[in-house]
């Protein structure tokens, strides 16, 4: 991922109705929600809803899949993970013991650098 895809996802997320749409997404895992089970359990209207999808998708945060005439909707966990290796891939860069507790999770199958 690139500073511009980041920006990009970053700024996807940074509105309350999207962030809720995406954090639900990444609850229910790979499988989805029809975009109709979406807006119902977020009191979303509908064309609403469709507007802050496209956002997510035009920022690859989420895959559309057709079933029948339904469209579900998925976090794209690839991405998010990548966004999130972004966010933290010079975290304890430069080798300060006191951060390595706050970083494992990122630097964890990283190896270190030497300073």
């Amino acid at each position: 991922m690139n500073a511009r895809n980041a920006v990009e996802a970053l700024a996807a997320l940074a509105q309350e109705s999207r962030l809720a749409v995406y954090r639900l997404l990444v609850k229910r895992g790979p499988e989805g929600f029809a975009a109709g089970e979406i807006a119902e359990r977020l009191d979303i209207a509908g064309p609403t809803l469709s507007f802050h999808l496209k956002a997510l998708n035009h920022a690859d945060l989420v895959l559309v899949r057709r079933e029948g005439r339904f469209l579900y909707y998925s976090a794209n966990f690839e991405r998010m993970n990548e966004l999130v290796a972004y966010l933290t891939e010079n975290c304890c860069g430069q080798g300060t013991v006191a951060c390595a507790p706050v970083c494992q999770p990122a630097v964890a199958n990283k190896p270190r650098k030497s300073a």
